[in-house]
């Protein structure tokens, strides 16, 4: 390990970031430098903006790739080489909003059993009672799992936090047959080394595999993803009723501004909004003329 790399690290460590984010800043950074062929420190505001256009123009990432980038080299140049880079001089690309795609309900259903066996369908109904995140999943451990309480504990999410959410009888039932079958020891879905089981978290290839063969099974032709997956538990969570505040709690979220996007996914909300067109008093469209001839005055 480099010097440079190591006080980086050690910067990242003190502001206790995430394992995923931590390796992520270190590979924008690695990568950054490679680009250049140089080391990153002797490199400046100039190669920044070029960075940013080749990310943009030639490698074409989204706008949101890019202030992810955007962040990890701020993070190095101000906090690891403590240079001092206003925000303009390195701007956080403009990210267009988009709504996320869903599933339908029936969808969620024929995706969890297409599922090709056991592991995987745990995982996807684990992922789709619970709306955790991919790396959350990952991570889960046997003893997360509390039958008592009747909730899962997952810890050290996002931003370090931890947050208890409802655990389904129909998924624990699911998850003690699993557990019959599997005896997974420390992690609830152990991965493997050099073929063999081994107790260690599984990779998030493997949830990402598992979701996409259960959607080619099932026929499903949206790009069916673990973030998908829970989009569509939240959207169908305010659908069924539940206020935003406790899908915020139950989705991890430190701002309700990120969970409203879910209302513009509810067909519920949509349909109790109705449109200002149907207060109208209009006449019928069978009495409207067909011609689109002009008539001269």
């Amino acid at each position: 390990m480099t010097q440079l790399r190591k006080m980086m690290l050690e910067e990242l460590q003190r502001r206790n970031y995430s394992h995923t984010t931590v390796t992520a800043y270190l590979k924008t950074v690695g990568d950054f430098a490679k680009h250049f062929h140089k080391s990153p420190d002797q490199l400046g505001l100039d190669e920044i903006r070029a960075y940013h256009v080749y990310l943009l123009e030639e490698r074409k990432q989204c706008a949101r790739t890019v202030r992810n980038h955007t962040a990890a080299l701020r993070f190095f140049f101000c906090k690891t080489l403590k240079r001092n880079y206003p925000l303009e001089e390195v701007p956080y690309p403009k990210a267009a909003r988009r709504l996320p795609i869903i599933l339908t309900k029936e969808e969620a259903a024929r995706l969890i059993d297409s599922a090709s066996n056991l592991f995987h369908r745990t995982m996807l109904m684990t992922l789709y009672s619970t709306g955790m995140r991919r790396a959350e999943l990952c991570h889960l451990k046997v003893e997360d799992i509390d039958s008592v309480r009747m909730v899962i504990h997952i810890l050290h999410g996002k931003r370090n936090r931890d947050r208890d959410v409802p655990l389904s009888p129909k998924l624990l039932e699911t998850l003690r047959e699993y557990w019959r079958w599997m005896h997974p020891k420390t992690y609830l879905f152990p991965g493997t080394e050099n073929g063999w089981r081994a107790d260690k978290p599984i990779t998030p290839k493997v949830l990402w595999e598992a979701c996409r063969e259960a959607a080619q099974r099932a026929g499903i032709t949206k790009s069916v993803r673990p973030h998908l997956i829970r989009h569509s538990f939240a959207t169908h969570l305010v659908e069924g009723g539940a206020d935003l505040p406790t899908v915020q709690l139950l989705l991890g979220h430190s701002d309700l501004k990120a969970t409203s996007i879910y209302l513009h996914l509810s067909e519920r909300h949509l349909k109790a909004a109705g449109t200002p067109i149907d207060k109208l008093e209009l006449s019928g469209p069978t009495e409207v003329k067909r011609s689109r001839k002009l008539h001269k005055r």
